[in-house]
This record gives C-alpha cells, structure tokens and sequence, in this order.
C-alpha cells in the first residue's frame, strides 16, 4: 500500500476522534477555534475529490495551491494527491510576481486559493492564469466515492519550490517512494520519543506547510492518527502553544532564541529571589556541561528544578511537553543548552528539500548538544570535497522539475550533492558548519565559512535582527549588521568575538542598518534564508564605502 493509502486507512481507523484542530482568537478575526475528526476529514477530502475530478484532469498534472495553513489546505492537499495529481504548495506570504514565476515553470492546470485576495493577486500578475478557484467554492461539491490511484514509488506526487538564495527558485520534484520512506524514519523517531505512550500524540504546528519538513510533519501526524493544532496567527504564538499543549513540535532556531530572551527579560522584570537563582543556575549549568561544577551548583540547579524551572516551563509551552523539534538551520549550542537546563530536550533535524526534508535526526535517548544526529536509516552520508556533504538512499528526489542541468550538478552517480559543509564524530552524530558557496575566500586564499561567526556576533548584540559578513577578494572581513543597536555595541560584541579567532577570520569594519532584511524588501528568502547575493548587490556601495574608509585609515 502507497503512503496514501496508509494515511487513509489511519483515518478510518482514527474515525471519531479529533485529528486537526484550528486556533482562532475570535476577537481579532471574528473565528472560532474548531476541529475536524478523521472522518469529517475523510468527507472534505471527498468534497474536494469531486470537484477535481470534475475539472477533467488527468493523472500528473499539476495542480498549485496557495493558502495559509488550515484545516481545508490539508483536506485540499489529500484530494489532489489523492486523484493522482500533482500538488504544487506555494507560500501565500510570498509576492505575487514570485509566484507567478514558479507557476510559469510548473505549468499548473488549475489554481486552489485559499481565499479571494491570493486570487487576485495571482490574476493581477498574470491575466491569462490557468482556471483559479477559492476554497469556498471548492467545498460546496457533493462528496463522492472514489478509489484511491496506484502510486508507484517513482510517481512525482509534489513539486516543492527551493528558496533560491542566489537565484531562480527551482522546483524539486518529490515522488510516492521519497515520502514513503521517510514517513516510516520520522514515525519511528516519534515512537521512541513517545515511548510507547497509548492514546493520540498532541502537536502544535504554526510552519507553512508549503516547506518541505512542515509538510512532513503534517503527513506524519496524519499517519499516526496524531492531534494537530494549527496555530493560524504568528502573533498569538505563545498563546496558542498554551493552549495546545503538545507532546512535541516542530520549530526553527529564530523562535526558539525568541523563547529563550522572553524569559529572561521576563525574570529580569520581576526580580526578587526567582532572579537570583535564575542567574546562579544558568551559570551552574554551564559548569557542569564544561566538567566544573562545584556542590554550590548542584544546590543552585536543585533549587531551580524546584521552585522557577516549572513555572517557566509552564508558562512558555505547558506541561505536556517532551521535546521541541528543530530544523531549517543550525541551531546555537547556547540555545540548546538552555533549553535542556530547563528540562526541554531540542532534538534537532537536518536535510534539504532534495533529501526530503532530512537527512539526519536525533535519537532521543544520545542526544549530543551541538549536533543534528545521526543519519537517518537507509541512507549513506559521507564527506567529498571541501568536507560537503553528499547523501544517496530513497529519500533524494528524482530531479528539479524540467531542469536537466541543473539536476546534473547536483545528482551524480547517485550521489546528491548538498552544498553543505559538515563533520561527523566517532559517534555517527554529525554537525553542520556552513554552505559551501557561501564560503569567504580572502585576498590571502583563506576560507572562512561566515555562519559561525555570524552567530556568535549575534549572541553577543542582543537588539541585532541579522549579521551577514562580506570580504570575498578582499584582504579582511567586514560585517553588515541590522537592527536596533549603537555603533558602540557593535563594537563591543565584534571585539569579544574578534578576541576568539585567527587573525584572517577577525572582523575589520562594520556598517549598522536599522531596517533589517526581510521577505518584503527581497533580501530573505520564503523560509527566512539570508539571500547573501542579493544583499550585496543591494548594499554594494555601502560595501565599497567600508573597505574604502579602512584602507585610507
């Protein structure tokens, strides 16, 4: 049986019980938070099914849906897979004309909106679109029986866009085999986390389920007969993780830091003896990690346990919680420290959308600060040049889609070619140290991967939104630095960092830009990833203007 199927089968197993729940705050949009059981799922699907089949479509052709998260863009994903159809998810937050363009390259033969201003927005740049429909009228069709197709292990199921950081977007090309396998690697991390527990999983989810790894997850829930609780509002993230109160989540590194700098400021307001062993305990922590401890830190982490550490826990994420999940990008060692201190496991992810969103996941019971894990099973990992990365097994695609070239670069004898740079220890566990082609070559023909340091910046400028370094050809590095912080703290946190490293890695000059990169002024990709080319075009005399000024000096 296909995945599909699997899924499926699952929800008429699940029946009456709760599989998605949609969070609302009702006194902003006017919703109610509401859910649907498996078998109301089973019912849209079939909704959705037939007005598919209606369209006269046939099997392997692609259909785009843009939508924010919801119950219906999960009923509407399955209808189209589920009439052999391939299903091509699109981020509803990204510009129309960036839209326009990978619907151009896919070529869909029909358009599923989530709502009349995405529509619009698609028929303004693109008048002679293929058909679009909202999901309002998507669901007005009668439901239906219909079989579910024979999917072969090579048939394309998804087309899912890359972020394209230094140019065009491609889309890659997932099939029934890519997602089958890794179905299996995913719930089976899960049961190890889980332990067996009887009864549903509880999940909070709030990443577009356009990306790779979100969308992944979200099968796997449905796999598992999972409860999945959307948030729907970014801004009502804390509330609604409360609210949730999950078993485990996905998340990236950027909320996580978020998490960890609202509970400081919070126990820094509110002072008294909370404060005091707050600060004391942080300190007896890393102690204990480096090998140091005394028997005053045990005291310290004794009391902490007791008396501040389930509050936070509490009034962060609730008290269901066994585990966040972490992917998309490293994650700050500081950052997972922090959260095993408060008793939270950060089991971290890495992959690519050509990977199938993973590659490697950590086993719950050897978890390895620092590190992303051991590969997952059924697949090979191993260093090529320039310690990248490279990994064959089921999970890597097929190929870009109509993109014979550009598959030829990265698939080689069955290998797939990451563009990552990492190490992996005595213990299988590997960490991931940069992209390749965002590698740093000085005038004196060193490299320098730039992420490390970006971070380490960052972790000593709180107030800074981004720092990215530049100096390809030059005779040093520079940094670019947004946010609202002075020229002096920046300084002050270049110096601390700059103390740390090698002469050539050390940074000469800097520039402060208030307004920091974003998805709407082009300089961050869909998920968030610096767009390092576009920055420097961007900021190029800002650039020239850095290095000018240190020479003359």
């Amino acid at each position: 049986m296909s995945f599909l199927g699997n899924i499926f089968a699952q929800l008429e197993k699940t029946g009456d019980s709760t599989v998605l729940w949609e969070l609302h705050d009702q006194e902003a949009t006017n919703k109610v938070s509401w859910g649907l059981t498996a078998r109301g799922l089973l019912r849209q699907v079939a909704q959705a099914r037939a007005f598919l089949a209606a369209q006269g479509l046939n099997k392997g052709d692609r259909v785009a849906l843009l939508a924010h998260n919801s119950i219906d863009w999960v009923a509407m994903d399955l209808a189209i897979m589920a009439e052999g159809l391939i299903v091509v998810p699109l981020y509803a937050r990204q510009a129309p004309a960036e839209l326009v363009a990978m619907m151009k390259d896919c070529t869909p033969s029909l358009i599923c909106c989530g709502e009349a201003t995405l529509r619009d927005g698609i028929a303004q740049q693109w008048p002679d679109s293929p058909p679009q429909y909202v999901f309002e009228d998507i669901f007005k069709a009668a439901d239906a029986s219909l079989a579910l197709p024979e999917l072969a292990d090579s048939d394309p199921v998804t087309i899912i866009y890359t972020s394209g950081t230094s140019g065009e977007s491609k889309g890659v090309v997932l099939n029934a085999g890519n997602i089958a396998h890794m179905l299996g690697c995913t719930s089976g991390r899960l049961d190890l986390l889980m332990e067996g527990r009887p009864g549903q999983d509880r999940v909070f989810h709030y990443l577009p389920f356009c990306f790779a790894g979100s969308w992944i997850m979200l099968l796997t829930c449905l796999l598992r007969g999972s409860r999945l609780s959307l948030n729907t509002d970014l801004t009502k993230l804390a509330g609604d993780m409360r609210e949730a109160a999950p078993d485990y989540f996905l998340n990236v590194p950027a909320l996580l830091e978020r998490m960890r700098k609202a509970v400081d400021e919070q126990l820094w307001k509110t002072g008294g003896i909370a404060l005091t062993i707050y600060r004391k305990t942080k300190n007896a922590w890393m102690r204990k990690q480096e090998g140091r401890a005394t028997l005053a830190d045990s005291m310290w982490l004794a009391l902490a346990n007791s008396l501040v550490f389930p509050t936070v826990r509490e009034k962060m994420i609730g008290s269901n919680l066994k585990a966040l999940i972490c992917g998309s990008a490293p994650l700050n060692v500081e950052t997972q420290h922090y959260f095993m201190m408060l008793g939270i496991p950060v089991l971290q992810v890495y992959g690519l959308t050509e990977t199938t969103a993973i590659c490697t996941m950590d086993d719950p019971r050897h978890l390895e600060p620092g590190r992303v894990g051991p590969a997952i099973t059924g697949i090979e990992m191993n260093l090529g040049e320039n310690d990248e990365i490279i990994v064959r097994g089921p999970n890597i695609f097929p190929g870009y889609w109509d993109r014979p070239q550009e598959t030829a670069k990265t698939l080689r004898d069955g290998w797939f070619y990451t563009g990552d740079q990492g190490e992996r220890n005595a213990a299988g566990n590997w960490r991931i140290i940069g992209r390749i082609k965002n590698l740093i070559v000085l005038g004196s023909g060193h490299n320098i991967a730039p992420e490390p340091i970006e971070e380490e910046i960052l972790q000593n400028l709180p107030g800074a939104q981004q720092v990215v370094l530049v100096g390809n050809g030059r005779g040093y590095l520079a940094a670019i630095v947004t946010g609202k912080v002075t020229e002096q703290q920046v300084q002050a946190a270049i110096d601390a960092v700059n103390s740390g490293l090698p002469h050539y890695k050390q940074i000469r000059a800097f520039q402060v830009h208030t307004e920091p990169f974003s998805i709407e002024n082009g300089m961050l990709t869909a998920n968030g990833k610096l767009k390092r080319d576009m920055i420097a075009a961007r900021l190029k005399n800002e650039i020239e203007e850095m290095y000018a000024v240190k020479q003359a000096v």
